[in-house]
Order: C-alpha cells, then structure tokens, then sequence
C-alpha cells in the first residue's frame, strides 16, 4: 500500500470511529449494521486494510452523514471541525426518505413552527 493511500485509510478510519464514539455505538454494533465480522470492521477504523467503497453509504446513512463528510471533503471545505450538528444529520436523514415520508414530516414541521411563531 503506498503511504499516501496509507495516510487516507488511517484518516478516514480516524473519522468513522469518532462518529461512531459521538453516537455512543460500539464496533460490534456498527458491524452488525454492515454484516461484516468485528474485526474486519475494526481494521477499518485503524486504517490496516482497505474498506470495500460500497460500504460508504451504508456507514454514511447509520452515522446520518454525507459520503463528503467520510471522505473529510465537506468538512475540510468549510472550514469546520468535528460530526455535523444533530439539525444537519437530521436534515441529510430526511433527505433520505422516500417523498411520500418526506412530505409527511415537512407538513409536520409546519404545524409546529406555524404554532410557535404564534
């Protein structure tokens, strides 16, 4: 592996462990999530061997991130250090789901804001 690629493995790895620690999950469970062993996820955290791509949404989507945000891209562009706030994964969560679903919770924050600005 060539040190460059080394120093990307080991500093996105450094990224998802510490989503995973701000929400409090362990490595087991963030296995679980992804069907793979615990070690294997646990190699992946310390940068030992190369994560599949197609594991990034998947890790993304539980962590209520962007891929940008794994990858260190959004984070580094603007300028701003550490997980994004609880409001923008919650936001990037909505965005998620179907429109169907997504209508249904915009209606309710209508409702809710329409009351406070009361």
């Amino acid at each position: 592996m060539a040190p460059d690629e080394q120093q990307f493995l080991k500093a996105l790895g450094a990224r998802i462990a510490q989503l995973r620690k701000d929400q409090g999950l362990s490595q087991q469970a963030m296995a679980d999530a992804l069907q793979i062993a615990q070690q294997t996820y646990a190699h992946y955290e310390v940068g030992r061997i190369r994560m599949p791509v197609s594991l990034l949404p998947k890790i993304a989507q539980t962590f209520g991130v962007t891929t940008d945000d794994l990858l260190g891209r959004k984070m580094a562009a603007a300028g701003k250090r550490g997980p994004a706030s609880k409001l923008q994964q919650q936001i990037e969560r909505l965005s998620q789901l179907p429109k169907a679903k997504q209508k249904v919770v915009i209606e309710m924050l209508d409702g809710v804001l329409s009351q406070a600005g009361r």
